[in-house]
């Protein structure tokens, strides 16, 4: 926790007291604002440990600004009531990580941002693990979980890895990266932001601020990615990327190769055959990512192969915890849907698939045409049933109920292949959340007898 300086002497309205609401009311206060804070729960409210204040109650021309919690409606589908008395009062609206960003310039610390549709909380840890591996003074935070006030002061060279969310960016009108990165635009998020246009515009305002000595990393592999990255008529260093096609200026993957050109000529390459968290079409594109983020902060090309090579994965994301002999075992728990099991499904050449939970809409159907590289699947949960039917006469499987039997079973039938926990379902039916269904499998495969572990220990 540091004091928020920028805002000494103001008086400010803050809506939300999550974890990052407080720790920025804590921020502002030591920094010498007079802060205002409210929730519309009464719990939230009730358990703080200052003194709320109902902002229903306060005039709101009376306040310098409204820091607003980034889960709160903005625009859509109707703006919430203290954004609509902040309009009339002709006050700005901002976040956290607004806050944040106004303490780090003059600093001489340096952001990477990261934003997307898919992919931005695995190349967030991504950057992150190879500053860190690299011995370079990193913190790690933002939307993949760490509160931006419960991150270390801003000094010279230091380099914060954001992840963040259109939420988030919507509140940041100030934002302008060292890095800022676009992994890729896919419909998401519609209730909050109305339209596709207008989602994509959120996204697109990661490069509106930047100028000459700034990077923009964005994926050209979907139409409105490619759009920004076109849009964009700054002096920053804007590097495309892709894993669909070659690119004779930017950043691409091709047979699991990461090859950088510029103006046509092969300036880098690094080989991720043999980095067994960068498994997969979608990690190929995070790798990108990471690189150049990576270069453009001054790291060599020998040295971030070598940070990529020891990244352990993101946790419950398609992380290798185990082998048994010429079985892995990997734990993509996160993988609640059908859509995220199917970056999984499509890594692997030979599977036996532990699948099932709550499950969603369309179950398993769309993955059909994984289904080949699974020999055998085993059905947990509330899914198992419907599961069952979707591959019947496709995919030999096994009714298991719960994953300790599914583990066992697993682990007696599997030669020369990955045993894959991605049940493309929420894990509701069993266990509270994806973690804790993810760290029972880290336990129950721990405990098989020859394991060799290779994560730190069971959690």
């Amino acid at each position: 926790m540091f004091p928020a300086k920028t805002f000494k002497g103001k008086r400010v309205g803050l809506f939300g007291l999550a974890r990052s609401g407080t720790a920025c009311w804590e921020a502002l206060r030591l920094g010498g604002a007079e802060v205002l804070a409210w929730d519309d729960s009464s719990a939230a409210v009730g358990s703080a440990s200052f003194p709320a204040t109902d902002l229903r109650e306060v005039d709101f021309k009376s306040l310098n600004c409204l820091v607003l919690s980034p889960g709160v409606p903005l625009t859509h589908p109707e703006p919430h009531w203290t954004v609509v008395k902040a309009r009339a009062a002709g006050i700005e609206i901002i976040g956290d990580t607004e806050v944040f960003q106004r303490e780090l310039a003059d600093s001489g610390a340096r952001m990477v941002a990261v934003t997307g549709t898919n992919g931005k909380s695995t190349t967030t840890a991504l950057i992150g693990h190879i500053f860190q591996a690299c011995g370079r003074d990193v913190d790690v935070g933002g939307n993949i979980g760490t509160a931006v006030f419960l991150m270390r002061t801003p000094v010279k060279n230091r380099i914060y890895v954001f992840e963040l969310s259109s939420f988030q960016i919507d509140l940041m009108p100030g934002l302008r990266p060292d890095v800022g990165i676009l992994t890729n635009l896919t419909p998401d998020h519609l209730d909050r932001h109305g339209t596709m246009e207008n989602y994509a515009s959120v996204k697109a305002r990661m490069f509106a601020k930047q100028r000459m000595g700034d990077t923009a990393m964005i994926g050209v592999d979907d139409a409105w990615s490619a759009a920004i990255a076109d849009g964009i008529d700054n002096d920053s260093d804007v590097r495309k990327v892709s894993v669909v096609h070659a690119l004779d200026d930017g950043v691409f993957v091709a047979r699991s190769i990461l090859i950088d050109r510029r103006n046509g000529k092969e300036v880098a390459r690094i080989d991720l055959r043999g980095m067994p968290a960068l498994k997969g079409v979608h990690n190929g594109q995070n790798a990108c990512m990471a690189y150049g983020a990576a270069r453009a902060m001054g790291l060599g090309v020998d040295e971030i192969a070598r940070a990529m090579q020891s990244f352990p994965g993101l946790v419950h994301r398609m992380q290798e915890i185990g082998r048994l002999g010429s079985v892995s075992f990997v734990n993509d728990s996160k993988a609640t849907n059908a859509d995220a099991a199917a970056k999984a499904l499509a890594s692997f050449e030979r599977i036996y698939w532990i699948a099932g939970g709550v499950p969603k809409s369309g179950g398993i159907e769309s993955l059909a045409d994984f289904f080949p590289r699974v020999a055998k699947a085993y059905l947990i949960g509330e899914a198992a049933d419907e599961f069952a039917r979707t591959l019947s006469g496709k995919v030999e499987y096994e009714m298991c109920d719960t994953l300790d039997r599914a583990v066992a079973a697993s682990a007696r039938d599997a030669k020369n292949a990955v045993v894959l926990l991605s049940p493309a379902c929420s894990s509701f039916d069993h266990y509270r959340n994806f973690e804790v269904r993810g760290d029972a499998f880290v336990n129950l495969v721990s405990a098989l007898p020859g394991i060799k572990m290779t994560i730190e220990g069971a959690h």
